[in-house]
């Protein structure tokens, strides 16, 4: 019997400028899933990459006096050495400049050619060089768009509006394919108006940086055309029916919710003219604001997750990502809130539960983990509320509810140190030795089970905890924890953090 399998990818990210906070969320987030459902045992595939096709690309690097490959050499590795630094363990990364994804995009193009969904036309109409694509005079009067010009050119068109119909008969019967629901209202309510043809090509007089067009040499691809290809093209559309069978259709992509429109409607129109089946979720999720106003480099106010990192710890980071946003809503970054968080959580409850129960461990059994002996209710409490974790925990996340996966965690690690304070073990041993032990042998396993279903999100300082206890490669069910292990001594794991 083969094992379920987890296919999560991130959009590829234009590689036009430095990573941010919105790049580090998403790609943090797609970790978590993936680590997760490794831990689960499910097969887990987990790409990301960039995008480095289009005429931003073109005219930052000629801003820069380089050639557009020579610029996205220079700034792909700043997105590597920020995953790594943020423990992002991907199974692969794609940039679309490689030949592997190039070939496929040309193969893809030739085939919906074939199918007769692709004709020539001339089309005159406002162009958003920001966005890369034509807009109508709606959009052009709502202000939204940057760098707009009127154009009057030859090109090719995909018949996006062929698959109009059955795009809407898709959405409404499966109603999971678009999440959360207030973005799936808002696809269809979008394709209630007549659903225009797909421009897919820019001619190479005006720009030469990106994919060839197979049968029209004079052109190159439309660079959301050639970006989302890479869904298929990396796990074997073309090349390995094998492996593509695998792995098609992806589990979930995780995109923002600004480039909805473009996976949503542009994405399955595409697989319907392909003749692939399309993906099992879209979720889009909101932006990370700062002070309620969104992040805009022209603002200034973008914020840069190496920073953090360096200030506060990779874990720290993860967790308050994790933790602070509710998957489909915007989302508040200010340093008092995640101090505040950080804090609450991680310093009082999380990190505080480790030193107690190591330092009444250390003080009173010599460093040992005690026997438990007989369970009164309170500990039977504390064991159930334990027990019954992993099979929640593994349901918020399998319905991409990470927030309240962690919080279903943390309010474990909270109902401990209550148990702790409220038994009072200190006290206890100087009447009972065993009752203590069995006491701080209850607090001790709680804490173990909540590291193990933590460490997807913190996998360092988890790691930590488990090595401290001597289990390392434990799982989340109650009696794991070794009795007459010797705690390793350790660090404060979150020292508390003032607020400036």
């Amino acid at each position: 019997m083969s094992r379920p399998k987890f296919y999560v990818t991130t959009p590829i990210y234009y590689v036009n400028d430095k990573p941010h906070i919105g790049h580090a969320y998403t790609t943090i987030l797609a970790d978590c899933l993936a680590r997760f459902h490794r831990s689960l045992g499910d097969e887990t595939f987990f790409l990301t990459g960039l995008d480095e096709h289009g005429q931003k690309v073109q005219q930052a690097a000629e801003k820069r006096g380089m050639t557009p490959q020579a610029h996205c050499d220079d700034l792909a590795p700043r997105f590597l050495q920020l995953w790594e630094k943020l423990q992002i363990k991907y199974d692969d990364f794609i940039r679309t400049t490689e030949d592997r994804h190039k070939k496929i995009v040309q193969l893809a193009l030739q085939k919906v050619y074939d199918n007769g969904d692709v004709y020539a036309d001339e089309y005159e109409g406002w162009y958003s060089v920001a966005e890369e694509r034509f807009i109508t005079d709606l959009e052009k009067e709502s202000g939204q768009f940057r760098e707009v010009k009127q154009i009057k050119e030859r090109n090719w068109f995909f018949k996006m509006s062929k698959y109009q119909q059955q795009l809407i008969d898709y959405i409404q019967s499966h109603p999971e394919f678009i999440q959360p629901n207030h973005r799936r209202n808002e696809i269809l309510g979008f394709l209630q108006k007549p659903l225009g043809d797909l421009c897919i090509s820019r001619p190479k007089s005006r720009l030469s940086w990106g994919i060839e067009i197979p049968f029209a040499k004079d052109y190159v691809t439309y660079v959301w055309f050639d970006a989302l290809i890479n869904y298929i093209s990396v796990p074997g559309w073309g090349t390995d029916d094998a492996k593509f069978k695998k792995w098609w259709p992806a589990s979930v992509h995780l995109i923002g919710k600004d480039i909805l429109t473009t996976h949503a409607v542009y994405w399955p129109t595409m697989l319907f003219s392909l003749g692939l089946p399309l993906p099992e979720k879209i979720f889009a999720h909101g932006w990370w604001l700062i002070g309620e106003t969104k992040m805009s480099k022209s603002l200034g106010n973008v914020v840069n997750p190496l920073d953090l990192v360096d200030q506060y710890g990779v874990d720290a980071v993860r967790y308050f990502l994790m933790r602070e946003m509710i998957l489909g809503q915007d989302a508040n970054f200010t340093i008092e809130l995640f101090t505040k968080r950080y804090n609450s959580d991680l310093a009082n409850d999380f990190g505080n539960l480790l030193n107690r129960v190591s330092g009444l461990i250390g003080k009173h059994f010599e460093g040992v983990v005690p026997v438990s002996d007989k369970l009164t209710e309170s500990e039977n409490e504390i064991k159930n509320m334990a027990d019954g974790l992993p099979s929640k925990v593994k349901e918020l996340i399998y319905n991409l509810q990470m927030n309240d996966a962690i919080e279903a965690i943390i309010e474990l690690v909270r109902r401990v140190n209550r148990y702790v304070e409220h038994q009072a073990p200190w006290k206890v041993i100087k009447e009972d030795r065993v009752r203590a032990g069995t006491i701080l042998y209850t607090a001790t396993e709680g804490l173990r089970i909540s590291a193990v279903l933590l460490s997807a999100v913190m996998p360092m300082k988890t790691k930590i905890v488990l090595d401290v206890l001597g289990a390392l490669d434990s799982k989340p069910r109650w009696g794991e924890l070794k009795a007459g292990t010797k705690l390793k001594s350790h660090e404060a794991l979150f020292p508390r953090l003032e607020i400036k």
